[in-house]
């Protein structure tokens, strides 16, 4: 079967990670992805180490499945080839701070004018409008305004980012969900759509039951570490060597587990009865369990627990994660050639989809200008013209990697 996205082309003006989240997603399915960089330095994420033999692994993480082309945005000549670009494609993703694609002759409204079927993908810190509408992006902003640094760590510390760049990867995701819909519905309607969301707007969609908590019960909901915040015991405990996670989410798995771990009298004490009382008195049970659970290792446990009923699992470091043969088996790491640095290990999406196969990372984070003259070529334009372009400065292509 084709790929999901196959025949879909995508022009990506975006940079850091929100946006080259959104359309590395939108690649693992399928779709061509044309990233557009700067000729000088290209996404700001390059420079960003740590590095790989002198790439920057956080542009390596973010970036499979796309062509790079490079371009110079600030020259006019580079600017009316990415108009014509964005007009000849089924989709635009931009990340940029709102009013800038205006100013350049790439926003939506332009555009549509002589695209009506474009869609068109648009990422901002905050949405575009109310007080904070013109304000850039960032990713730990957001997570702060957002109220979920407020919910995230220890009861007694203080509030705590995620440790991964949350509000700009659920961004991401959500943008690419919401090309998918408009993709699909453009196919009953002739028509393209401007697809919007932001960084604050997708983690407050994450917030779940903390935020329906406020909105229902006028509830502030507090820190309180690696615990559930409303069931018990549902949270990390101290095996003997290191963490475990169990979650006894039922009154039957509550009295599962008691039994599993030879400490049936638990069930009919009154401090223990149900979940309300459990969650009143996390204290006094949590030592009950540590002081059992220490007699054992964390994955010794957690293959008991789990062949009997109870969830349980052990907190691993991503070495740890890596080893571990259940993501081994289940392909979540998968190799490619990098045209400089030979094969390298990348994440897997995470997605299963027939029609995908088994591997989902075909191209490797490109290198910078690798594909411009394909790309521009596809577009129409002659070598000449390209040799020209590239003499001029509006173009870079990366002559070794052609």
């Amino acid at each position: 079967m084709p790929l999901p996205l196959e025949g879909i082309r995508i022009l990506d003006l975006t940079r850091a990670l929100a946006g080259p989240f959104c359309t590395m997603i939108l690649g693992d399915l399928g779709a061509q992805i044309i990233k557009a960089e700067p000729t000088r330095g290209g996404d700001m994420s390059r420079s960003w180490g740590p590095y790989h033999d002198g790439i920057g692994v956080f542009y390596l993480s973010i970036n499979r499945n796309k062509q790079s082309l490079a371009v110079n945005f600030r020259e006019p000549r580079g600017l009316e080839l990415l108009q014509k670009l964005a007009l000849d494609v089924d989709v635009v993703v931009e990340n940029f701070k709102p009013g800038t694609t205006k100013s350049i002759g790439l926003d939506y409204d332009t555009l549509v004018k002589e695209a009506p079927e474009l869609i068109y993908t648009s990422i901002t810190g905050f949405g575009t409008d109310g007080p904070y509408g013109q304000w850039p992006g960032y990713d730990q902003i957001a997570q702060g305004m957002s109220g979920m640094m407020s919910i995230t760590g220890q009861a007694d510390g203080l509030p705590t980012r995620l440790g991964v760049p949350l509000a700009d990867l659920v961004s991401g995701i959500w943008s690419a969900l919401g090309t998918i819909t408009a993709i699909h519905q453009r196919a009953s309607t002739g028509q393209g759509q401007k697809v919007e969301t932001s960084l604050l707007a997708g983690v407050v969609g994450m917030l779940c039951v903390q935020g329906q908590r406020y909105l229902s019960l006028g509830e502030v909901p507090q820190r309180i570490g690696n615990e559930h915040p409303v069931i018990y015991p549902y949270g990390a405990f101290e095996a003997a060597d290191g963490m475990i996670n169990i979650a006894a989410a039922t009154q039957s798995q509550w009295q599962n587990l008691c039994r599993l771990l030879d400490l049936e009298d638990l069930i009919q004490q009154s401090e223990f009865v149900d979940n309300e009382a459990r969650s009143g008195n996390r204290e006094q049970l949590r030592k009950i369990f540590n002081s059992r659970l220490s007699s054992r290792n964390a994955i010794d446990w957690t293959t008991m627990l789990m062949e009997n009923g109870v969830p349980a699992g052990p907190v691993f470091d991503l070495q740890q994660l890596f080893e571990d043969p259940q993501v081994q088996a289940t392909g979540l790491v998968e190799l490619v050639d990098h045209p400089q640095l030979g094969e390298i290990k990348q994440l897997s999406n995470p997605l299963r989809l027939e029609s995908m196969g088994s591997k989902t990372v075909r191209l490797a984070p490109p290198l910078l200008g690798q594909h411009t003259d394909g790309i521009l070529k596809e577009l129409g334009f002659t070598s000449k013209t390209l040799g020209e372009l590239q003499e001029g400065g509006i173009i870079f292509q990366d002559t070794e990697n052609i």
